[in-house]
């Protein structure tokens, strides 16, 4: 069948030491899926100053794609555990998210 050089969603680099993962695609294709391309940077992956409740008071915002974006943020921790906290906190959420909620997740 060959090497593999690519699996859904995730680049495959082999090396000398093994396989090295990217999903910078994903994330480039996430990003555009959401109209976030000119995004900036964060050190963090979730703000620490506002913490997140079940109703907190504002609108709420349409459950279908703050799930999806959820789901494809679930699947780009396979290559980046540093968001897993912040994606599962976020996933708590989306039987019924809000305004304040989808903000988090940008």
């Amino acid at each position: 069948m060959g090497h593999l050089y690519f699996f859904p969603g995730i680049e495959v680099i082999p090396t000398a030491k093994g396989l090295f993962l990217l999903q910078h695609k994903y994330i480039r294709d996430l990003l555009s899926k959401t109209s976030m391309n000119m995004a900036k940077d964060v050190h963090t992956p979730m703000s620490t100053s506002s913490p997140l409740t079940l109703s907190d008071g504002s609108a709420s915002t349409d459950s279908t794609k703050y799930r999806k974006v959820i789901g494809a943020l679930q699947y780009l921790g396979l290559t980046r555990p540093d968001i897993a906290f912040a994606v599962n906190r976020l996933s708590q959420f989306m039987h019924k998210p809000t305004k304040c909620h989808w903000t988090a997740a940008k």
